[in-house]
């Protein structure tokens, strides 16, 4: 597994019942919970050079995640030591003059240290089997991606200057502790799960150290390709562990939350609903991050994701007993907006008003409209009828807003008119992230799809539901678009001159 496992997910769970059974239960489990450390496995891929010639040599470093082994990066190493012959082979019919000479090493690592531990220990192994040599591709799944991070940004054991890049695979890159978990504990019980007397500090660094800046001196100074992959919305049932989503607030890959895989500066790669640890038993996926790995060192073209358009809304339950449903579109372009102010000036009878608000033509077709209000008397002032003015003009950006309002009291609304917005020709949308930002308890994102079928149109439906009364919820959403280059990190590696002696 990668960051954690069921028998992590009972343990936690068990923690929140009873804290002695699970203390009882930590020190059973000591002995399978985490691995120590195992031979190498050095795999070198068959290619070699000629006495005399020009030789450029690439050096891939494989890094498992918490609670995981060597043997877990096995099938994503063998798919890369069976495709590289071929990408060799394509960038020989252009650079006929020059080689390539390429290694692996793919060992397991003592697993329940903090972040700088795991780093020295990477470092050490790295120092040892790649003396003198550089050009370094480090691929981290989950924590092992987080330790390569620290590792290179850090320059521990003096590595910074072998590496050439870092790949990271659905990795814990911010804390995890800034997340909500089920229960409402946004550590996800990580304190109480350090009950576990093997740990050396691996839970901490997972929980609470933010590699952000690890990253971005990486991305900076080197590369980092960072591959991602999450649920379809935060409480799809895709993913969860016996029955149970641990982040029911966040898009998630059963463990991490997609919004926590990556930072600033990465190049990243979605690469679609799978779970943390597909690629070790699915070859469909392993197959595709080896070529998305191959494709960055050699120069294919990749789909990278940048973000198009972002933005939040809030919702909070009526005060009648029951669930209160939304069903929201985000992802247009702001056309107009505007504030509409009332004041009933009667001390004995309620007044209401009619009012159109908004453009005729809004120089597109638009998409919705959106209203919130701000009243001094809740229970009899507000809006009490709202829509479009012309249903049947596409391009007609007026609303029409009823409201009442309560003797002495004022009604104050708030209106925004969206428009369609399309990507330009020949952009298309790539993924969505939606997550619950803040709010109550028993409140929840249930659906999210796109608007339309249009690759080009980024607009989203969401479906939300809370709880009456008293609940309420803010949700953000990001919407990005595929941006197709090449990044071919060959060209930049050096090359060496093998002598006939």
């Amino acid at each position: 597994m990668g960051l954690t496992d069921s028998i992590t997910t009972q343990v936690i769970n068990i923690f929140y019942s009873n804290l002695m059974i699970m203390k009882r239960l930590a020190i059973l489990l000591v002995s399978v919970l985490f691995f120590s450390m195992a031979s190498p496995i050095v795999s070198p891929v068959p290619v070699q050079a000629t006495s005399e010639d020009n030789v450029k040599e690439i050096n891939f470093v494989f890094l498992h995640g918490f609670n995981s082994n060597a043997s877990s990066l096995q099938p994503l190493e063998d798919e890369i030591t069976n495709k590289l012959p071929e990408y060799i082979a394509g960038y020989g019919r252009d650079n006929p003059n020059i080689s390539i000479v390429a290694d692996t090493l793919n060992r397991s690592y003592i697993n329940n240290v903090d972040i700088e531990t795991w780093a020295g220990n990477i470092a050490n192994d790295i120092n040892t089997r790649f003396a003198g040599k550089s050009n370094l591709v480090l691929i981290g799944h989950s924590m092992g991606g987080k330790a390569a991070l620290y590792a290179v940004a850090h320059n521990i054991g003096n590595i910074a200057e072998k590496v050439a890049m870092v790949v990271t695979i659905n990795s814990p890159i911010k804390e995890l502790s800034s997340y909500y978990f089920v229960g409402g504990d946004t550590n996800l019980g990580y304190e109480g799960a350090q009950l576990v007397l093997s740990d050396q500090g691996v839970l901490n660094s997972v929980a609470k150290y933010d590699s952000s800046e690890d990253g971005l001196w990486v991305a900076t100074n080197k590369h980092w390709l960072a591959l991602i992959s999450a649920e379809s919305y935060p409480l799809s049932t895709q993913f969860d562990s016996g029955g149970i989503d641990l982040l029911p607030r966040d898009m998630d890959d059963q463990i991490v939350p997609i919004s926590c895989q990556y930072a600033d500066g990465a190049d990243v790669i979605y690469y679609g609903e799978y779970a943390h640890s597909d690629f070790k038993i699915l070859k469909e996926v392993a197959d595709n991050l080896a070529d998305q790995i191959l494709s960055y060192i050699f120069g294919g073209n990749m789909d990278f994701s940048v973000l198009g358009r972002a933005g939040s809304f809030e919702h909070k339950s009526d005060l009648f007993p029951g669930t209160d449903y939304w069903q929201d579109i985000v992802g247009g372009i702001l056309a107009d907006s505007g504030t509409v102010t009332h004041f009933n000036e009667s001390y004995f009878k309620w007044q209401q008003w009619e009012d159109t608000v908004g453009e005729y033509d809004i120089g597109g077709a638009r998409s919705t409209f959106q209203t919130s209000q701000k009243v001094s008397f809740p229970l009899f002032t507000g809006i009490t009828e709202k829509g479009w003015l012309d249903p049947d003009n596409p391009k007609d950006g007026r609303i029409y807003i009823k409201t009442r309002a309560a003797p002495r009291s004022t009604v104050q609304v708030f209106w925004s008119v969206y428009q369609q917005g399309l990507l330009p020709e020949g952009i298309e949308r790539n993924h969505y992230e939606v997550e619950i930002e803040t709010g109550t308890h028993r409140t929840g994102v249930t659906l999210v799809s796109w608007e339309t079928s249009n690759p080009r149109d980024i607009r989203l439906q969401i479906w939300s539901q809370a709880e009456s009364p008293f609940h309420w919820f803010r949700v953000q959403w990001r919407v990005y678009y595929t941006e197709s280059r090449q990044v071919k990190l060959i060209d930049s590696l050096p090359v060496k001159v093998l002598s006939s002696g």
